[in-house]
């Protein structure tokens, strides 16, 4: 059985990588960058233990194809999720490192 520690830390973990592989490959703008950000928040925020999570999209990385869109990737993504899990609070992110988008955990603290 896993501490509340653990527990918090895997769910943020398995949220950002289900975040990545699911939106992934998604057609988008700059037009339409703030809705999918909201979008994810939502869906995402609507899981067991999730607290908190911010979307951001990098619009620059957005270049248009001839239809007029182009396809999230991962490095477009900056995303912060806060889990809680008992007396466990877990800050993790995703973010492009120069040259893949890592996952990592920021913080995890014990509450009262």
């Amino acid at each position: 059985m896993s501490s509340d520690r653990e527990q918090a830390a895997f769910e943020a973990g398995i949220k950002l990588g289900a975040l990545y592989h699911q939106w992934v490959g998604t057609p988008i703008s700059r037009a339409t960058a703030a809705s999918v950000e909201t979008a994810i928040e939502q869906a995402v925020g609507l899981q067991p233990y999730v607290e908190e999570i911010h979307v951001t999209l990098d619009r620059e990385m957005m270049t248009a194809n001839p239809f007029g869109y182009s396809e999230l990737a991962g490095a477009m993504f900056s995303v912060e999720i806060t889990t809680q899990v008992g007396t466990a609070r877990c800050v993790a992110d995703l973010r492009f490192t120069g040259e893949y988008p890592l996952m990592s955990i920021r913080s995890i603290d014990e509450t009262a």
